[in-house]
């Protein structure tokens, strides 16, 4: 059980990295110092949607931006943190 919890546990710290790499991007891309328009940079802004978007897309139904902040990674990666933290009460914890 502990080998199920510990990959449950490596599959949220990469999609927390996804997260926070896809925000720097972001960033990035509303200060101008990505642009999109360059073939490599425009595919890596579209993988990263891709693994974000599925999860971001419900819950901006119910959260809208504040300010013109989007709050939804940050939600998305306290879910994340209760759900290791979980994990580990679940499967690691003796």
């Amino acid at each position: 059980m502990s080998f199920i919890g510990k990959l449950l546990l490596l599959g949220l710290d990469l999609y927390m990295w996804i997260i926070i790499i896809s925000v720097a991007i972001s960033w990035l891309i509303a200060f101008g110092v990505l642009n999109t328009n360059n073939p490599q940079a425009g595919n890596l802004v579209r993988l990263l949607e891709k693994a974000t978007e599925p999860v971001y897309r419900p819950l901006r139904r119910f959260i809208p931006p504040l300010g013109g902040i989007d709050i939804t990674p940050m939600i998305v990666i306290f879910g994340i943190i209760l759900l290791k933290g979980i994990i580990i009460q679940l499967f690691l914890s003796y």
